[in-house]
């Protein structure tokens, strides 16, 4: 994680000179600053007119001289929200002045103060506009995040604001703390918000005991998680240049903030490992379609728990089907061998356990068998036959007494695993096992502003109307994931031959879940998760509340909603999912149905996605 930034912003300084010093003498990296002085031009003086262009002396920032390090305030006085129309218009006009001349002098960023009270209607009208006007700058609306309790009007006015403006991706949150913190679910809920500068009144700090500034324990914790998950800028802000703290200077919050960050815990194994690809959109793999490359199995065989997991279950199985100093030889198939890394771990499974064993490494990548090959030269030896053909039509007068595979996908089946092990299964003896034996997905609603905006960003439906492999951190969980369906193996039940039109019907699937909302919130799309048995109590998970510890081969899997949903508190969402199949190919479809004081509200954001597989499919 790279450095944070700290800028200052002090309300009572009217030089941007002055400031400019200050920030430079005492560390800061830029400065917050209105674009006007105050009260410069009077907005609530019906009778006088504004002027067409803004006087030097009505400007703190009067050039670029700063501008290129300055966030500009739009003046905080105006008032968007007055019933006077005349008030009003001229409010409208003195917002697009400031706006314009941001541009001119070229600031990086203008900042807006949400009004604490009033409809918002006009005032999200003229940060629209503005979002229109500035092509390159960012823009940020000034929230105050504080109270005790669960109440958080500052989010409500920020989810109207993003609503009434069509969830523009150009629109940021400023977010300024007070001295008391709402409940942790509130905190959570904006942690799935795009903040992109916390704002820390020098009033809220409090004094340690050598009397220099420091923030409470729960403050604390919220900024550093603030700065795990989202990685905002900071900004001191205070009412003048004079002291508040017995000891330290202002620089002293600079460095308290700096401090902080530095002792942000080392990242763990999986965070080192997903560095880069947090919130980053990824198709799935088609594994059946496309032969992985070297470096994708290289990425996979990094993952020491998995291995080590799927090393037990061997052994396991081993242990209970042979007794021990049995001259047995146990049959293990390795199906989709890929670069042989299960191979090496079931050998290691028979050579702890005492048994005997015969491998065979099934691999169809061309590519892949080159290197399976020379490992059976200069290391397995005799003990190992490498097949180079698809698992599915292999037909081997031998039959398996353990079948080995990792086909798993981040919702368990969306790799083709049921279809795959259906066509292996003939290579299964009737009381052989498969190792994984069975796997369930999970389904969970997810408020997360990022994940939809770079969704939205292909401005297409294909890209609203597919899964996604993501690494989350700027989510947040609406409810509790909860079980779909689950697949088996070996399959029990009879099947039809390949060839036949509904040959793969017994793999679809349809489910329902329905979640309940805790906190008002918006819905952006839904998070997917497995749970695999791969031999009697080993097994592996991604699921949250189960997740195997230190495993990194599998991030969740994201599936967007083409409308966010408000979900008031105390409301239900119902989720419907369906697993669909023809001759060529599987795809996924979901539907969601938000239900308030017990009556469905069907709506656009109720579409069921993905139909027929139109935008996204799996290739049989």
């Amino acid at each position: 994680m790279s450095g944070v930034e700290v800028g200052l912003e002090v309300l009572a300084c009217d030089s941007i000179d002055e400031l400019a010093s200050v920030c430079l003498s005492s560390g800061y990296r830029f400065a917050v600053s209105p674009i006007l002085k105050m009260g410069t031009i009077p907005v609530h003086d019906s009778e006088q007119p504004l002027p067409a262009s803004f006087a030097h002396t009505d400007l703190i920032l009067a050039g670029p001289e700063h501008a290129t390090s300055c966030v500009g305030c739009i003046a905080p006085w105006i008032d968007l929200e007055s019933t006077d129309p005349h008030i009003l218009a001229k409010s409208q006009t003195l917002v697009r002045q400031q706006v314009h001349w941001a541009a001119h002098i070229g600031l990086p960023a203008v900042q807006f103060y949400c009004p604490l009270s009033g409809p918002m209607i006009n005032f999200a009208r003229s940060v629209d506009e503005s979002l229109s006007t500035l092509s390159y700058q960012q823009v940020f609306v000034r929230f105050l995040l504080g109270g005790a309790g669960s109440d958080c009007d500052g989010w409500t006015r920020w989810n109207k604001l993003r609503m009434l403006s069509r969830h523009n991706p150009k629109l940021q949150i400023a977010l300024e703390l007070q001295y008391e913190l709402p409940d942790e679910a509130v905190l959570d809920k904006w942690l799935a918000e795009p903040i992109k500068l916390v704002v820390l009144p020098t009033s809220i700090f409090l004094s340690n005991n050598a009397g220099f500034p420091v923030l409470s324990k729960r403050h604390q914790a919220f900024v550093r998680k603030l700065m795990q998950t989202l990685e905002p800028r900071f900004v001191i802000s205070s009412e003048s240049f004079a002291r508040r703290h017995r000891a330290g200077s202002m620089g002293s919050y600079c460095e308290y903030i700096h401090h902080l960050h530095r002792s942000l815990p080392v990242a763990d194994a999986i965070n080192q490992f997903a560095a880069g690809y947090q919130d980053y959109l990824q198709a799935p793999l088609q594994p059946l379609m496309d032969n992985l490359d070297s470096a994708t199995y290289e990425v996979f065989e990094k993952d020491p728990i998995k291995y080590q997991e799927y090393e037990r279950a061997v052994y396991r199985a081993l242990i209970d089907r042979v007794p021990k100093d049995s001259s047995i030889v146990t049959v293990i198939m390795v199906v989709g061998a890929g670069r042989g890394p299960l191979v090496d771990r079931s050998l290691k499974a028979a050579s702890e356990s005492g048994r005997k064993v015969k491998v065979y490494a099934v691999e169809k990548n061309a590519n892949a068998v080159v290197g399976l090959r020379q490992r059976k030269e200069q290391v397995w030896g005799d003990q190992v036959t490498v097949v180079h053909i698809d698992m599915r039509y292999w037909r081997p007068e031998e039959k398996a007494d353990i079948l080995v595979s990792e086909l798993l996908g981040s919702f368990g089946d969306n790799e083709l695993s049921p279809e795959c092990l259906d066509g292996a299964q003939a290579l299964l003896k009737q009381d052989g096992v498969s190792i994984p034996s069975s796997y369930t997905a999970f389904i969970s609603p997810l408020s997360s502003q990022k994940l939809f905006n770079e969704a939205a960003a292909y401005n297409d439906e294909e890209h609203m109307q597919m899964p996604y492999v993501v690494k989350f951190r700027s989510v947040h969980e609406i409810a509790e994931p909860s079980p779909l369906w689950v697949f088996e193996h070996p399959v029990r039940s009879p099947m039809r031959q390949p060839g036949h039109p509904h040959f793969n019907q017994h793999n679809t699937r349809y489910s329902s879940a329905t979640f309940e909302v805790t906190q008002d919130t918006v819905m952006h799309g839904l998070a997917g998760y497995f749970e695999a048995v791969l031999y009697k109590d080993v097994m592996i998970s991604i699921h949250p509340k189960t997740h195997s510890e230190g495993m990194f081969s599998w991030f969740p899997i994201f599936f967007p909603i083409r409308v966010p949903v408000f979900l008031p508190k105390a409301s239900s969402i119902q989720v419907h999912f369906w697993r669909l199949t023809d001759t060529r190919k599987v795809w996924y479809e979901w539907a969601i149905v938000p239900v308030i004081n017990g009556t469905e509200i069907v709506g656009e954001a109720s579409m069921i996605h993905n139909p027929g597989g139109k935008h996204y499919w799996i290739g049989l």
